[in-house]
């Protein structure tokens, strides 16, 4: 008995002594995954989407979301290298490069050196790429993974990164800091043409009706600045993932990688507008069942889905219904809750658990083999 008690003794003091540490990230190695290898990676990011958002929708739908049908379930750790509470630019770039980083940082580590991200790790394996988003396309959380800024407000200078990126497909709004600029006179809509890309914009097309030609690469800004609240009649994110997906399909026959994100749950969250939470969440919530569908129909697809960080301190409260819920808010920013990571498709199991926002790229580039 004593031969038994001891190591067990032992092994429940180191545990404290590790529980008892002062707090800091930690790093652990993904261990090697024997596997079948993702052919297309499908990141869906909720910004601002917390467990409370998530119920909400739920709740507001007839007790039903299309999240449900995740299985495989865990949690990372959002805060940034300089602050417990993070923001978008922070946590995204913890998720394309795998640093934390300092709140503001576009692709950039702590000290401002560009870092590698997942897209241009796609693009230099030959995948598709694309990025589709409910705000600007130079926004902090699409901007971080296709440019390297010190500073997430330098929406002319994101935008400058994209001639020479490589991506394939991007939709979202912002065609101010394309052409037309403050700073300088490039038109970078139309140094992306000479690229080859079809560049498109809500002024003379409908985007409902976009079928881009794979052989091209595609961009489409959906508004001059910020996009419209999806209460407000913006209808572009299902249609614009819908084509996305079935595009970068055909364009690489490597695979692809493509983010998704809905902005404007975060927004809601700022606001401490529970209804402009739930609407959101709706709309994104087509995305992901659409997401899941394009999964079970094309083997090798892994779709995660997660959040750069919770928004408004939200939570339903007592008095609540189903059909009418009582909401609260603690602040008009962000909160540093532990963030719920739900996955599908092959790998999908290693996103159980509870780590740091940095393993979601640790573990893609594992799955990836890169």
């Amino acid at each position: 008995m004593k031969a038994i008690l001891s190591p067990l003794l032992v092994a429940c003091s180191l545990l404290l002594l590790t529980q008892c540490h002062p707090l800091k990230e930690q790093h652990t190695t993904t261990p090697p995954i024997q596997q079948v290898k993702p052919r297309n990676v499908i990141l869906l990011i909720g910004d601002g989407m917390g467990l409370s958002q998530i119920t909400a929708g739920l709740y507001s739908n007839h007790n039903r979301l299309q999240i449900e049908r995740f299985k495989q379930i865990g949690f990372h750790k959002s805060y940034s290298s300089d602050d417990l509470v993070t923001d978008s630019a922070a946590g995204a770039t913890a998720f394309s490069c795998g640093k934390k980083t300092y709140n503001g940082a576009i692709g950039v580590d702590p000290d401002t050196i560009p870092c590698k991200t997942l897209l241009e790790e796609a693009e230099d394996h030959g995948l598709a790429t694309g990025l589709v988003a409910t705000s600007t396309i130079v926004h902090a959380t699409p901007a971080s993974f296709i440019a390297h800024n010190p500073y997430r407000r330098n929406y002319e200078a994101i935008a400058g990164d994209f001639p020479g990126s490589g991506i394939d497909y991007f939709v979202g709004g912002g065609l101010k800091f394309f052409q037309n600029r403050e700073k300088d006179d490039r038109n970078i809509c139309e140094e992306l043409r000479k690229e080859g890309y079809l560049i498109q914009d809500y002024f003379t097309n409908d985007i409902n009706l976009i079928q881009p030609d794979p052989k091209r690469p595609f961009g489409f800004l959906t508004a001059n600045e910020d996009p419209l609240t999806a209460e407000n009649g913006r209808d572009y994110l299902l249609p614009a993932a819908q084509a996305g997906l079935t595009f970068l399909k055909q364009r690489s026959s490597k695979g692809f990688f493509m983010m998704i994100e809905g902005s404007q749950i975060d927004w809601g969250g700022h606001a401490n507008n529970s209804q402009y939470i739930i609407t959101e969440m709706l709309d994104f919530d087509k995305v992901i069942g659409d997401a899941l569908d394009f999964a079970q129909a094309n083997p090798g697809t892994l779709v995660i889905l997660t959040a750069d960080h919770e928004t408004g301190g939200y939570s339903i409260i007592e008095g609540s219904r189903m059909d009418s819920l009582v909401t609260a808010f603690t602040t008009k920013g962000h909160s540093a809750s532990l963030i719920p990571v739900f996955a599908f498709g092959p790998g999908a199991e290693q996103f159980q658990g509870i780590y740091e926002n940095t393993a979601i790229y640790d573990k893609i580039m594992a799955l990836m083999g890169w």
